[in-house]
């Protein structure tokens, strides 16, 4: 079996490297952003009537 010299081997490192890479962008802009509302919304309090 012949053995790979080292820069067979550092080829072969970029080539997985690069299509890591490609594969994480296009996973990270695969998908549109999610819009949120323009107004906040006001927290709603509710009144309590205690029985003292």
């Amino acid at each position: 079996m012949p053995q790979m010299s080292p820069l067979l081997w550092f080829n072969l490192f970029l080539m997985f490297i690069l299509g890591y890479l490609l594969f994480s962008i296009l996973n990270y802009f695969s998908r549109p952003p999610i819009k949120t509302e323009a107004t906040p919304m006001k927290p709603i309090f509710s009144e309590k009537f205690w029985k003292w």
